[in-house]
């Protein structure tokens, strides 16, 4: 095993990642590419954990723009969230990395609802988590969340912010 700087990363992603040259939807060229970079910072024994958003399923602007009520937008785009989770999942675990979706949306069918002493178990088992939903909170960010999830009394301890491809206005991650 290499030296390794950190212990624990967190990988902010946009949705827009896993849309690929189209801008929209699901490549899952683009998902197994990024699941394969993930697993090889995973193999040097790093602890991964993703925010993904969901930019490529869902923008709530275009639906306030048309009158839709803020908080349906938002939702909207947490289950956007979620969606991307599970196709990022999906292509982690063909390449055989154990690998956990936490919504902090609960729908047990899909995911797992967030608790941190769970995610951080799950890192600590060797497992990659994935979160969907955002911080469950409507009016924030997929940008929002990864800054919430490292900050006390909801840390996840050690982790360092890696952020992909944005396009989103008006967060600050610093």
């Amino acid at each position: 095993m290499a030296d390794i700087k950190y212990k624990r990363v967190l990988l902010k992603l946009s949705g827009e990642a896993l849309a690929g040259k189209s801008g929209f939807g699901i490549d899952v060229d683009e998902a197994e590419a990024i699941a394969s970079r993930i697993k090889e910072v995973y193999e040097m024994g790093v602890e991964v954990a993703v925010v993904i958003g969901a930019g490529n399923l869902w923008r709530g602007k275009q639906g306030l723009e048309r009158g839709m009520d803020r908080t349906t937008a938002d939702y909207m785009g947490m289950l956007g969230t979620v969606m991307n989770a599970m196709a990022l999942m999906d292509a982690l675990e063909r390449i055989g990395v154990f690998t956990r979706v936490l919504s902090a949306v609960e729908m047990r069918a899909v995911a797992e609802p967030y608790i941190r002493r769970r995610a951080i178990r799950h890192l600590e088992k060797g497992r990659v988590v994935v979160f969907g939903a955002g911080t469950g909170n409507p009016f924030f960010s997929t940008d929002t969340a990864p800054k919430w999830l490292s900050k006390p009394p909801r840390s996840m301890g050690s982790t360092t912010l890696i952020r992909r491809r944005t396009r989103m206005r008006g967060s600050s991650m610093k």
